[in-house]
């Protein structure tokens, strides 16, 4: 009788990863390096962001021959109106380069909050953008995928068509890894400034005590309350999605100071802060330590206010480089 053969080992195979053509807008360039230096397997590629006379782009795609048949992706930064038009272009024109395929990284979606009609006449710019996106052609390899960033409001997912592929993804496993790395990272409390700040976030930071605030409406002003939680004693980190000139997180660090937080701090994925309302935030601007954020905690997702605030206290920049490179994997 012969004897059964062997058995053969099964030896797992590694995942080869997808070698990236990344095109980038001008006010990506630096993040776009970071990204690069992460990973062996996305190399640069560059477009001539050039204008006409009349003020309108006159664009031209570098080794657009040489992309067929390879992955490409973009990274965009759609900071003003002004920026919008000349990007879209370039997105528009990618897809037909006779590529394998198409990736969008979009880290911050602009009108994320001017989602919602509250009376007739309102135009939710949330679903304008979205339509424009579902219109990119598809490449070689099927619809667009879209990567965004903490979007304000995830029902937004329903506002892309089915010709781009929505992938949300989230900056707090960057504040994760960084509040791990702080002296009291076993005395930390989380705060919400609103509801929907706990909505959007609370499932990721379950393992922290929380607290949330919310506006109450005394006479004529909105006034910021604690809701529930306990702040006394606590390094209190206060986080959202995003901010824009800061006055509700302002008034969440006066509340939890006054309950007795020993340290406040925030943290937020996308600082718009216009007209300079950073500001505010500076410790040399503050009145004092009760006045005064430990940390403020944000993303590389708007390149043009990280030049502005990032050697100023209490600013410090998490980026997001490292989770692009995985996310043009997926």
């Amino acid at each position: 009788m012969e004897a059964a053969p062997a058995a053969t080992a099964i030896t797992p195979r590694h995942k080869v990863k997808k070698q990236i053509n990344l095109f980038y807008c001008a006010e990506c360039e630096e993040l776009a390096a970071k990204v690069a230096a992460t990973s062996d397997a996305i190399q640069l590629q560059s477009i001539a962001w050039r204008t006409f006379p009349d003020g309108f782009p006159n664009l031209f795609i570098s080794n657009a021959h040489d992309i067929r048949g390879q992955h490409v992706a973009f990274l965009a930064s759609f900071s003003s109106p002004a920026v919008i038009f000349e990007q879209i272009s370039a997105i528009f024109a990618l897809p037909k380069c006779f590529i394998a395929s198409f990736t969008l990284v979009l880290p911050f979606f602009p009108t994320g909050s001017f989602e919602r009609v509250e009376e007739e006449g309102d135009v939710a710019t949330a679903f304008t953008l979205a339509r424009v996106l579902s219109m990119i052609p598809k490449s070689r390899g099927g619809p667009t995928s879209l990567v965004i960033y903490d979007i304000h409001a995830l029902q937004e997912r329903f506002y892309f068509g089915d010709d781009v592929l929505p992938c949300f993804e989230t900056g707090i496993p960057l504040l994760l890894k960084r509040l791990s790395q702080l002296p009291d990272a076993d005395n930390i409390t989380i705060a919400f400034p609103d509801d929907g700040a706990w909505k959007r976030f609370h499932k990721s930071l379950v393992n922290f005590p929380m607290v949330v605030c919310a506006k109450v409406r005394e006479g004529d002003k909105r006034i910021v309350r604690i809701k529930e939680g306990n702040p006394e004693g606590r390094h209190v980190v206060i986080v959202d999605d995003l901010v824009q000139s800061g006055g509700t997180l302002r008034e969440c660090q006066k509340v939890l100071a006054a309950h007795g937080a020993a340290k406040v701090s925030a943290y937020v994925t996308h600082a718009v802060f216009p007209n300079q309302s950073h500001e505010r935030f500076m410790t040399a601007n503050s009145a004092g330590p009760d006045d005064q954020f430990a940390y403020f905690w944000i993303t590389d997702s708007r390149p043009q206010t990280v030049k502005a605030i990032s050697q100023h206290p209490p600013f410090e920049v998490l980026s997001l480089a490292s989770s692009i490179a995985d996310a043009l994997q997926i």
